[in-house]
């Protein structure tokens, strides 16, 4: 049996909906274990209401919270997070930052990692936000992996859609009111899938 993780941040939703397209996707390898769990906040309440998103994090806040134990026990970890000026999120972050003494003791080596993500424009900083968030996550000794050109979704000119060979992603809109498209989670179910077969087959 091997364990994926997908952790998330999501402040309105969009990032949530992916990670369940994501946990979705691993659960659909036999023998692989898939579960959601998200970065703790690092903003007051009083904060969120102004930014307007208590309502929409109110959706999945039953959703566990990721500590250091959820990437050790893991064989494979799917980070999810907005994009904020071309980079992850600072509560993103802040969870990255406190995994120095997994890096100190090699926790994580040879773990299968991958990323995905969401901005409110199509050019809003989707493939900087994936592969600067690669850089810790290559100090720490994973495995990366991406979304080969096979998952022929992310190559649609039909219509607008987020998804690289960097990972999956999607485009919420100025106004935040887009919400990801079928096209895109299949491209993030595509994503967990592939991370479970390869972390199953590490595992064993």
């Amino acid at each position: 049996m091997a364990k994926v993780n997908v952790v998330f941040y999501s402040m309105y939703g969009h990032i949530w909906r992916m990670a369940q397209a994501q946990r979705d996707g691993a659960a659909e390898v036999k023998g692989v274990e898939a579960k959601l769990l998200q970065v703790p906040e690092t903003l007051s309440d009083e904060v969120l209401g102004k930014m307007g998103a208590l309502d929409a994090r109110r959706q999945f806040a039953d959703i566990p919270t990721a500590d250091m134990d959820t990437l050790t026990e893991a064989d494979g970890i799917i980070f999810g997070t907005p994009t904020r000026f071309g980079n992850m999120c600072a509560q993103m972050k802040a969870y990255i930052d406190a995994t120095g003494a997994l890096w100190a003791s090699n926790a994580l080596v040879g773990k299968v990692a991958s990323v995905f993500t969401s901005s409110n424009t199509q050019h809003g900083g989707q493939e900087t936000t994936s592969l600067t968030f690669y850089a810790p996550l290559l100090h720490q000794g994973m495995i990366i992996v991406g979304v080969p050109y096979t998952e022929k979704r992310q190559s649609t000119i039909d219509e607008i859609s987020g998804g690289s060979p960097y990972g999956a992603s999607t485009i919420a809109g100025p106004d935040g009111k887009r919400m990801p498209s079928e096209n895109e989670l299949a491209i993030a179910r595509f994503q967990g899938r592939r991370v479970a077969e390869i972390a199953l087959k590490l595992s064993g």
